[in-house]
């Protein structure tokens, strides 16, 4: 049975094209793009069963949870996949679904060497719903992946050793996510069956220029269904990365360069190789906009992580193992806010708690938990373990990353 909440989807007959979701940069699992408020994911019970029984407390620290859609997989005649997702396909099969009604999504790539890097395009069909990526994004100067035109802002991605960025027109790990997810489906369509999707906020959508922070949380990352071979995998990868000394470490970046309107991406193997000094150096990198360091961005971070780490506190019984938080904050700044930084270089660092000149105020930053897949606690059917007290590996990495962000300075 199909599950719709608090999300107006206008036709209940209209099915709906499942884009790849662009600032994706993190995770394993492909994000796709349901509408512009919204994301959907491949669902996973345990996870779902978190959303629908969350406490009141931890709501503000996670995306809203909007329901479950059912999704049907289509090749055509050349072999390109559709994702077709509606709130109201049948529950058995996906052959009674209007065809004038229906969206396809198929690719086809053409490379040209007219650029620095390759421009790739795709063609979006069918009647009545043809529409081009320019149509579709009105004014938005984002991220594309190869599935999308590129536009106006263009990503650079760092190796795991720092080296000179590459330049690309797309968000390199959402690609990636996106085509692993594609090769997986496409082996295996069946046109008759349904995949459920959950439903979740797009949480940067209010962003212009989303600079994006996925940290893995905790001093564990296995759930206890893992087999004992995933087990010390996991195990072994904290104990070598920031997660066993640290409690956090960085799962994937972007952040939106001022000075050369590029996006600068980074992702989880970079984030693993990271010592100490390595993970604070980039939390620095992710605060910095090639001009100056985004100290107004400093204190409702900090006050935003503060007020999730006391409610983790409260907590008793919740293991959040192998979850993400993101740290979310506008790359573009307020025609105010620049001015003043770039007038007082020093900003206001030396003092994370001092006041912004009259009428700038604080931007907009957000904290939210995701990935509960593994996530158990004591009223979870999907529980193994029943633990005493809350989350200490979690906590460990809260404060952790705190004290580095309020130990952060200009130049250090």
């Amino acid at each position: 049975m199909v599950v719709q909440n608090k999300l107006d989807t206008g036709d209940p007959r209209k099915a709906v094209l499942l884009e790849p979701f662009v600032h994706q940069v993190g995770g394993h699992m492909s994000m796709m793009k349901y509408d512009e408020h919204t994301v959907c994911k491949p669902l996973i019970s345990q996870e779902q069963w978190f959303y629908e029984s969350l406490p009141t407390a931890i709501k503000q620290f996670t995306p809203q949870y909007k329901g479950i859609i059912s999704v049907c997989l289509r090749k055509d005649s050349l072999g390109n996949l559709g994702l077709i997702a509606s709130p109201s396909l049948p529950t058995n099969n996906c052959s009674s679904l209007d065809k004038e009604h229906s969206v396809m999504l198929w690719q086809e790539i053409k490379r040209t060497s007219t650029t620095s890097s390759e421009r790739l395009f795709v063609k979006w069909s069918q009647t009545p719903f043809t529409k081009t990526i320019k149509d579709s994004c009105p004014g938005k100067a984002l991220l594309r992946t190869e599935l999308q035109y590129h536009t106006t802002v263009s990503s650079l991605m760092e190796d795991t050793n720092g080296n000179q960025p590459e330049k690309k027109s797309y968000n390199p790990w959402a690609l990636h996510c996106h085509q692993l997810h594609l090769t997986r489906m496409s082996s295996k369509v069946d046109e008759n069956k349904l995949h459920q999707f959950l439903l979740l906020e797009n949480v940067v959508s209010k962003y212009q220029y989303p600079c994006i922070l996925d940290l893995k949380m905790g001093t564990r990352q296995h759930g206890d269904d893992a087999s004992e071979e995933k087990k010390a995998r996991h195990i072994k990868k904290c104990e070598q990365s920031t997660s066993g000394s640290l409690g956090v470490r960085i799962c994937g970046m972007q952040v939106y360069q001022a000075d050369t309107g590029q996006f600068l991406c980074k992702d989880k193997y970079y984030g693993r190789k990271l010592s100490p000094d390595g993970f604070r150096q980039a939390l620095y990198q992710f605060l910095h906009n090639g001009n100056h360091l985004r100290t107004n961005v400093l204190e409702p971070l900090v006050s935003q992580l503060k007020a999730l780490l006391s409610v983790i506190k409260s907590q008793s019984s919740y293991r959040f193992y192998s979850s993400s938080l993101l740290i979310i904050y506008d790359g573009q700044e307020p025609k105010e806010n620049k001015e003043t930084l770039d007038n007082h270089p020093q900003g206001c660092f030396q003092n994370i708690n001092c006041t912004m000149p009259h009428g700038t105020g604080h931007p907009k930053v957000d904290v939210r938990m995701i990935d509960f897949a593994h996530t158990t606690y004591k009223d979870s059917k999907y529980n193994h373990t029943v633990y005493d007290g809350p989350d200490h590996g979690y906590i460990f990495g809260l404060e952790n990353l705190v004290k580095i962000i309020e130990n952060t300075r200009e130049g250090e």
